[in-house]
This record gives C-alpha cells, structure tokens and sequence, in this order.
C-alpha cells in the first residue's frame, strides 16, 4: 500500500479579484519509506502541495488517499489527529518556543496523544527521540542557549517524538552553515532507512541530491519526476 496518493489535486486560492491556482491538477504517488525532495522556486507550488500532505489545508478539488484512506474531505478535527499521529513537521526557522527547555519542546505533539496520557510517558517518549538526534545531554537547556545545527536536531526530535508515518521538512537547512546542512540531512537519511518517509521541500538543488527521488515543480505543475 502507497503512503500517499494523489489524484487530480488543485488548490485555487482568492486574491482580491484574481484566482491564483497554487496546484493545477496534480498526480502523484509516494511509497512507504521513500525520501523525496521536492524542488522549485518561490511560487511554484512546492509548500501548498506540503501543507496538503500535512494536513494543514484542503484541496479545492481533487483525491488524497493516505496509507489507503480516503482523506480529500476530512473534518477540521479528523485532519488533526493525522497531523498528531501520522505526520510530523520540520521548519527552515526552527519554531521552538523560547521558554521551555529541550526536553519540553520535543514533548509537544504529544500533549493531545490518548496514547501518552501522562507527564512520565510524554517524557520518556521525548527523551528517546532526543538521545536518537543526539541532543540528550541538553534536557534542560532553552533554544537561545542552542547552536542553529543543535535547535534543528531539537526540532527534528519533536518531528520523530510521536513516531510519524511521514516526516515533512520544510526548507530544514535554510538557517544553516554548511557543516549543519551536511550533518542534518545525513540525519534524515538514517530516519529514512529506519523506515520513515521524508518528503523535503527546497529551493537548493544540492540539498535535493541527498534524496532518492526528485520532483521539480512550477507554476503549480510537475515538470519532472525522476530517482537519483
């Protein structure tokens, strides 16, 4: 069974008096375990298509199956419990709140988990994902006492913390030098082939190269689908 299927997807937004189709008409299959980048300039559709994926937006028309479900129309609240339990996310900006330490940060996604009902279960749960990016000897530390390339692998932490189908990385190594890029994808690819899917959103064509499979994106349209 594919991870996800995509058929005919179109997203149109309304800007003032114009409509500006974001994705127009899009197939697309992504299997179980594959790490995809996707590429494409400002504009060209790359971050809609993700937010559809991640269940942080609707398609205007179209058919999403994920993991064999049929998830073109979901509920606000059904969408959230896919962005909670299937899906984790990692963002070029880091997006940890200042105030809480590590180990707090990384136990977010699961504070509406029926699955970790308590404060021992969460922490245990995030304690395993922050020794598996090697962040666990900074527990009590807060981001700003954090290195770019350490506030990522916390943010990465947080995206592995609920054991996630799919692993969304948005632009992941943006903020980074280029020793951080390297470690950071080469971190990715490990949690690919312990089994997680990891489809990366980019503009770099270098960072795209890590991936098994590429697809270059514009004007909302795929324009090439290729494995490396």
């Amino acid at each position: 069974m594919s991870l996800a299927v995509l058929q005919g997807v179109r997203k149109t937004y309304r800007m003032g008096e114009e409509d500006v189709h974001a994705l127009a008409g899009i197939d697309l299959t992504f299997e179980q375990n594959e790490f995809t980048a996707i590429l494409g300039p400002s504009g060209s559709g790359k971050s809609t298509l993700m937010h559809i994926l991640g269940f942080m937006d609707v398609p205007t028309s179209g058919r999403i199956l994920f993991e064999g479900e049929d998830v073109s129309a979901l509920s606000s609240d059904r969408r959230a419990w896919y962005r909670s339990h299937r899906v984790g996310f990692i963002f070029q900006s880091f997006n940890l709140l200042p105030r809480l330490t590590v180990l707090e940060n990384a136990t977010l996604p699961l504070l509406y988990r029926e699955d970790f009902p308590d404060d021992a279960s969460r922490e245990a749960a995030a304690k395993k994902a922050l020794d598996r990016v090697g962040m666990s000897h900074r527990l009590t530390h807060r981001p700003t006492e954090l290195s770019g390339g350490e506030r990522q692998r916390v943010a990465i932490a947080r995206a592995l913390v609920g054991r996630p189908a799919l692993i969304l990385a948005d632009e992941p190594t943006g903020n980074l030098d280029s020793r951080n890029v390297d470690r950071i994808l080469e971190l990715l690819g490990e949690l690919n082939r312990e089994g997680i899917a990891i489809l990366l959103v980019t503009h770099d064509l270098g960072v795209a190269a890590h991936a098994r499979r590429i697809i270059t994106m514009r004007d909302g349209r795929i324009q090439e689908d290729k494995q490396t």
